[in-house]
């Protein structure tokens, strides 16, 4: 990079350079000569801003006024025309200039310990653009409107938000290294906590504004709400403490609490209930204490997003963990449905026989009748036999359930005497099972891989260390305390032939559990099936959420220690999600599908640089992602090798609240 502009800056001081675009001069040039000389010397002359001062530097020599007698009788007229014409070529977007570089010179001396870049990113633009549209400046000024603030919580917020997608750091870093960003705004580190504590204390209010405006951004599709949660650790050494509130007596659990993870961090946790749309993009959110069960965040925000979505009737979707027959039950009232994964292995026996019964199967592509003993054993080399490979089998079983109502009932006994008993009703519900040859090969192959791991352990297996997990090869090893022949009893290891076939026959099946209608006539059975199976096959894109979060954006480890900042930080790193996934919407309806990686990195190497306070020249190259980006936003044009300072300006006016 330093070799690339000192060849720049060479370029300059041998030859005038002619720069194409945008004209980038702070205003139009002007005539300046010293009117007491004698003989002055007319120059064209610009005024330019050096941080906080303004000062001017002539940029092209026109002559002295004996010179230009010989070519004029009257230079002043003539030098005038020159700055004219020098202006004219400015709005032509095409000018010539002169530059006199000094190598020799030094760069500004700093009492700062670490030496800073000069290079701006501009890249940031986009992101702002969508904050801007979400109109999240009208919601500060309305939950401060009887405060007295002397700093604005929207430009931090914007910030923060952004920041989080660039340049992922905590509040301090992005407070320190905010002079990164072409606007450099201007706020204190205690700005950031007093902004933090406004959204806290206003946090559904935020959350249901950040909804309201993302429909006017994008249509929203929420005929189908995906929900899952997901655990954040804490760099800290024991869980909060619970306490019991002095005036009121309640008593209150602590945030920050050991819990279920699947990282097996020994860090305390707070876990996240995300719902999102069909199309991947945010629309609430919960955060409870890591020891809580998932199972109970869904109904309690189930409910506060019926409220924003006014009680809209919607498919409730999630995996098996989410699944719970209260939660079903739940979603078989107001006009909700449900679809959401089952495990096979947790079917009563009357359901796992109709399972591996093999009859009723059928082909998903054309609904016609086949057998599961086919489809394990056809030869898939054979071309003629490939469709097969790639389709599936499926068949539908009804499997209604009864549930606790919530309600009591007064039964009569035999004795005469009545008591109350729990009501229970029937949750009605069906069950659709896939068998998928290409998912059972799949699955094999890492059993097989994972089985020749578990031989290699027995070779050298130390009864101390063994530990059995439900999901680690170690489950396929048998420790049993029987002596051979007649030997006294004590440990020993073998792999245990019968799990692996108990794992075996679940091989390529699949089920879901729904309540949605399923017609019964062939045709519209393979379409039916096929929808719902669709729907579930999206929750990848929640995945994808809790995975953009926690890899892109670092919204993990956190630092906060107390509550409400712990909650300011999840609505910042939620805000940035709902920005990003918004932008992956606007990109595709365009035509346009990038990965996050390319989107974020892209946005990142966008940065310009100041050329001796005259203009900026970009450091980045064109791509696929910024000509999208600018097919989004024309009016950027932020796509120019180089950049006048007025013109940067006016396009980052908005943005300056």
């Amino acid at each position: 990079m330093a070799g690339f502009f000192c060849q720049f800056l060479f370029l300059i001081l041998l030859y005038d350079v002619v720069y194409c675009g945008k004209s980038c001069y702070n205003n139009y040039m002007k005539l300046y000569y010293d009117r007491r000389a004698k003989d002055p010397t007319y120059f064209i002359q610009q005024g330019y801003r050096n941080g906080q001062k303004t000062s001017t530097r002539n940029i092209k020599r026109i002559g002295k006024h004996s010179e230009l007698l010989a070519i004029t009788n009257d230079p002043l007229t003539y030098a005038k025309e020159q700055v004219a014409k020098y202006n004219e070529e400015i709005k032509n977007a095409k000018v010539s200039m002169e530059l006199s570089i000094d190598f020799d010179k030094k760069v500004r001396a700093s009492e700062n310990v670490i030496s800073s870049s000069t290079l701006k990113n501009i890249g940031y633009y986009y992101l702002h653009r969508i904050y801007y549209d979400l109109q999240v400046g009208q919601f500060f000024k309305k939950i401060t409107a009887n405060r007295k603030i002397e700093f604005n919580p929207d430009i931090v917020n914007r910030f923060l938000s952004c920041t989080r997608i660039i340049a992922p750091a905590s509040k301090r870093s992005t407070h320190l290294h905010r002079a990164e960003f072409y606007e450099q705004p201007d706020f204190d580190y205690v700005h950031i906590l007093r902004t933090m504590d406004l959204m806290e204390e206003n946090y559904e209010a935020y959350i249901r504004h950040l909804y309201d405006h993302s429909t006017n951004i994008v249509k929203r599709d929420t005929s189908v709400c995906y929900y899952d949660c997901s655990n954040f650790y804490f760099e800290i050494e024991s869980p909060d403490n619970d306490y019991i509130d002095e005036v009121t007596g309640e008593a209150i659990s602590g945030f920050r609490k050991y819990g279920m993870s699947k990282e097996h961090r020994p860090n305390p946790i707070v876990e996240m209930g995300l719902f999102m749309d069909a199309d991947g993009i945010p629309l609430s959110m919960c955060l409870v204490p890591g020891s809580q069960s998932e199972q109970t965040t869904a109904i309690p925000l189930e409910k506060e997003l019926g409220k924003m979505l006014k009680n809209k009737p919607f498919i409730y979707c999630a995996d098996a963990g989410l699944g719970s027959y209260h939660i079903r039950n739940f979603n078989s009232m107001g006009g909700r449905a449900f679809v959401v994964t089952q495990s096979i292995k947790k079917l009563s026996e009357t359901l796992k026989q109709a399972v591996f019964n093999d009859c009723d199967y059928r082909l998903l592509s054309s609904g016609a009748p086949v057998s599961l003993e086919w489809m394990q054993q056809f030869n898939k080399k054979d071309e003629s036999q490939m469709p097969f490979y790639l389709d599936k089998a499926f068949k539908v079983i009804p499997a209604d359930n009864l549930v606790e109502l919530g309600l009591y009932e007064e039964k009569i006994c035999k004795n005469g005497k009545t008591r109350r008993v729990k009501a229970k009703g029937i949750l009605p519900q069906k069950l659709i099972i896939t068998f998928s040859r290409k998912m059972m090969e799949y699955q094999r192959f890492i059993r097989n891989r994972q089985i020749e791991r578990a031989k290699n352990l027995l070779k050298n297996i130390d009864p101390e260390t063994y530990r059995k997990g439900p999901h680690d090869v170690t489950r396929f090893i048998k420790r049993s305390l029987n002596g051979k022949n007649g030997e006294k009893a004590a440990d020993w290891y073998a792999l245990d032939t019968n799990r692996i076939a108990e794992e075996e026959q679940y091989d390529g099946f699949y089920a879901i559990a729904t309540n949605l209608d399923i017609s019964e006539d062939e045709s519209g059975l393979k379409k039916d099936v096929g929808r719902i199976l669709d729907i579930s096959a999206q929750r990848y894109k929640i995945e994808d959420c809790f995975r953009i979060l926690k890899t892109n954006f670092s919204s993990r480890p956190v630092y906060h220690h107390s509550k409400p900042r712990i909650i300011a930080h999840f609505m910042i790193c939620y805000t940035a999600l709902l920005i990003f996934r918004l932008l992956q919407k606007k990109l595709a309806l365009v035509g346009y599908h990038f990965t996050p990686n390319e989107i974020v990195e892209t946005l990142q190497n966008m940065q310009i640089t100041n050329v001796n306070d005259i203009f900026y020249a970009a450091t980045y190259e064109g791509s696929q992602v910024l000509t999208a980006l600018n097919t989004l936003y024309p009016m950027s044009k932020l796509d120019r090798k180089y950049y006048q300072p007025k013109e940067l300006k006016k396009l980052f006016k908005n943005f300056s609240g």
